[in-house]
């Protein structure tokens, strides 16, 4: 049986990954306790615009004081929620150990479903990584050493950055405006999403569109991307991160891993602690794991 032709409720299941995951509300207060630490705690700048609308704004947490008097390497974090929940100051935690090891942090926001589109979101993390680029420097970045990391939708968020053709966005862009990705619990083929009763009603896809924004569709781009899933996550996320392992080939994703013991949410602290093996990877693809 092929996934589209699954019930309705085996979908939900699937990819509802919350309802599976009893502490769900003990890990977003968590969450939320320990990104506004951080707010407070690290050297930032919170909510500068990259585009017009009310939604399209960035934080920026800054690399350490002592950090190598090079401009930092840039890691923008897209944070998850299916397109339709939650907001970049939910997951600030996340900058603080990347920005202590000599990274400049990102983490963009962006409008959400259903009042705009899952392509719509698209192409406004385009704008968001073409502001990095041109706006680094003057805040510690390397703009030639940008990587992007996403957690679930961000990490489907994060693959299309990888992908996307950016000297048909801007003439001023380079064709490798972002040299490597990290993808979390990440989803690239949306087309199962559409059989999600949870899901369906605010995201709107239709198989075309499902079909035109799924990295598992697209050529494979230069490269690399890592993709890592919880062990504890449900056999459909899972089975996605194989999928564009197998579809980019191992050239383009030359990790394919599962953590152990980590499941949908829980898999994020792994890429927030220093040691576990998400983090020691977006260091190596930052070049900060010397």
């Amino acid at each position: 049986m092929t996934v589209a032709a699954r019930p309705p409720a085996w979908h939900d299941a699937q990819y509802n990954a919350r309802a599976a995951i009893p502490e769900a509300m003990d890990i977003l207060r968590r969450w939320s306790d320990s990104s506004a630490a951080t707010r407070a705690e690290c050297p930032c700048k919170l909510d500068l615009a990259y585009g017009d609308d009310a939604s399209e704004r960035l934080d920026l947490f800054l690399p350490a004081r002592g950090s190598s008097g090079r401009p930092a390497p840039v890691l923008v974090y897209i944070h998850g929620g299916y397109w339709r929940a939650l907001d970049k100051r939910d997951q600030s935690f996340v900058a603080a150990p990347f920005a202590a090891a000599g990274a400049l942090v990102v983490l963009p926001n962006y409008a959400l479903c259903p009042a705009v589109s899952v392509e719509h979101i698209v192409l406004q993390l385009v704008r968001a990584l073409a502001w990095v680029w041109r706006h680094a420097a003057r805040h510690g970045g390397d703009r030639e050493r940008i990587v992007v990391a996403g957690h679930s939708a961000g990490g489907h968020l994060a693959a299309m950055m990888l992908a996307c053709h950016w000297r048909d966005v801007a003439a001023d862009l380079p064709p490798d405006l972002v040299k490597a990705a990290l993808a979390l619990s990440g989803i690239f083929d949306l087309e199962p999403l559409r059989h999600a009763p949870f899901l369906a009603p605010d995201l709107k896809l239709d198989a075309a569109t499902a079909r035109r924004l799924s990295p598992a569709a697209m050529p494979a781009p230069a490269g690399p991307l890592v993709a890592l899933v919880g062990a504890d996550e449900s056999t459909e996320f899972r089975r996605q991160s194989r999928l564009i392992a197998r579809r980019w080939g191992a050239a383009t994703v030359p990790v394919c891993a599962t953590l152990p013991g980590r499941h949908h949410m829980s898999v994020l602290f792994d890429l927030a602690t220093p040691g576990a093996r998400a983090h020691r990877l977006a260091l190596q693809l930052l070049g900060l794991d010397r």
